[in-house]
């Protein structure tokens, strides 16, 4: 019983994120062989000023490169 988190931050469309998990649900299927009635994959979305990277939050940095 797979269970996958992908976390990002805000912003893919609702088409974005079923693509997600079909893509991550279907390359589990073909790599191990798991079932994909039971295979979860979970999408967190994480604000940009919550996540960082480099030193700073992501908000900061895209603030920065505009």
């Amino acid at each position: 019983m797979p269970y996958v988190n992908i976390r990002i931050t805000p912003g893919a469309t609702e088409e974005q994120k079923a693509e997600l998990i079909a893509g991550t649900t279907d390359l589990l299927v073909k790599v191990l062989n798991k079932n994909p009635a039971s295979t979860f994959v979970v999408i967190d979305e994480v604000p940009a000023e919550n996540w960082g990277t480099g030193g700073i939050s992501v908000a900061a940095r895209d603030r920065r490169t505009g």
